[in-house]
């Protein structure tokens, strides 16, 4: 078992949608400090399915003051882990669970009197609403208006949750549900969450000068509708924050997006050395141009690193050049500030330079 993942008890399952399904953990005394999350973190979890070793992250969908740890997981058509953990999983069972990771999120202030604004589409509600139940509980003078999309209201995750929330906190909490295939008595609250339909919101709803912190997570096309959209209407780009947990679609007949092409390009070393830091410990390694990337190397040097998507898109393999230069196959993971500042996705990275050295300690 890696250092890295600790097994954990499940202790509750509990179906949400036709789809979806809370799955709950038991923290014991031991680990609650390593279990520790800040809202807006995900979870990766590890399990042997048919044979193959494979992981997944899932967003907490629980407050930090809820006392508990939980995600939410969707079916994905032909998504292993997903319909595996939706079929098969048990309470009582054990699944080995990395240490909340991500960086979606903002400082709460207790003092502030902020208006958040949440554009979450599917299942990207599930790390919105952590956000947000923790806004709400640790900004007590703050409010929140939440955009959500969903085909109907039958497919629409945590649809109790999120009246109850909306009860407790009748005058700083707005819910809009806007559904694809349904139809309301608002026209505004129908069709696709495209960049007309959320400008819409923002000109109607929620004006853009009043928005303090904006929080976006659903498929990949909505993610970029809802960036264009705040934009658009005046959100500076430094209050936007957005969660990518898929990758865009490729048109009918072309490669697959997911299927990432990692060919050595001109100007890549051919060959380098590379030093890791983890733990405070080195271990130097050799890399091949024709290797993947450098998040292979290490792997088949036997290496435990942290990783979960190898798309470029959750972030976990996340580490910085503390010495030479990579180059990245894509990255939907990092924003442009800690791209500056040094960080990469190893499993997107080709080193450029004939030695490289990396830190997975500065995360």
């Amino acid at each position: 078992m890696s250092v890295m993942f600790h097994p954990l008890r499940v202790r509750a399952i509990e179906p949400d949608t036709a789809e979806a399904v809370i799955v709950s953990f038991e923290v014991p005394d031991e680990l609650r400090e390593t279990f520790g999350f800040t809202q807006g973190q995900y979870l990766t979890l590890r399990k042997t399915i048919d044979g193959q070793d494979l992981r997944r992250s899932y967003s907490i969908c629980a407050g930090v003051d809820d006392g508990e740890l939980r995600v939410g997981v969707r079916k994905v058509k032909g998504g292993v882990f997903s319909n595996w953990i939706n079929a098969e999983l048990k309470v009582g069972d054990e699944i080995s669970v990395m240490a909340p990771q991500g960086r979606f999120f903002v400082p709460l202030l207790p003092q502030a009197q902020r208006h958040h604004v949440g554009i979450a589409g599917g299942s990207g509600i599930t790390p919105i609403l952590s956000i947000m139940k923790t806004v709400l509980a640790r900004e007590p003078r703050s409010q929140f208006t939440l955009l959500y999309g969903n085909r109907s209201l039958q497919s629409t995750m945590f649809k109790e949750e999120l009246e109850d929330l909306k009860n407790r906190y009748m005058s700083r909490l707005v819910l809009h549900h806007v559904f694809s295939d349904e139809p309301t008595d608002a026209p505004l609250n129908m069709g696709r969450m495209d960049r007309d339909k959320i400008g819409d919101f923002l000109r109607s709803v929620v004006p853009a000068q009043a928005i303090a912190q904006a929080y976006v997570c659903g498929p990949f096309q909505m993610n970029d509708e809802a960036e264009a959209a705040l934009l658009a209407a005046g959100v500076p780009e430094d209050r936007i924050h957005i969660e990518r947990f898929g990758i865009a679609q490729a048109p009918s007949g072309a490669q697959k997006a997911d299927a990432v092409v990692h060919e050595a390009q001109p100007g890549d070393a051919e060959s380098a050395r590379i030093v890791i830091i983890r733990d405070g410990l080195r271990r130097e390694i050799q890399f091949d141009k024709q290797q993947p990337s450098i998040l292979d190397a290490a792997s088949a040097c036997g290496m435990e690193v942290p990783f979960s998507c190898t798309s470029g898109v959750c972030g976990t393999c996340r580490a910085k050049v503390v010495e030479g230069e990579v180059r990245m196959e894509r990255n939907f993971a990092l924003d442009k500030n800690e791209v500056a500042a040094g960080f990469i996705l190893t499993c997107q990275a080709h080193p450029v330079t004939e030695r490289v050295i990396l830190s997975f300690d500065e995360r």
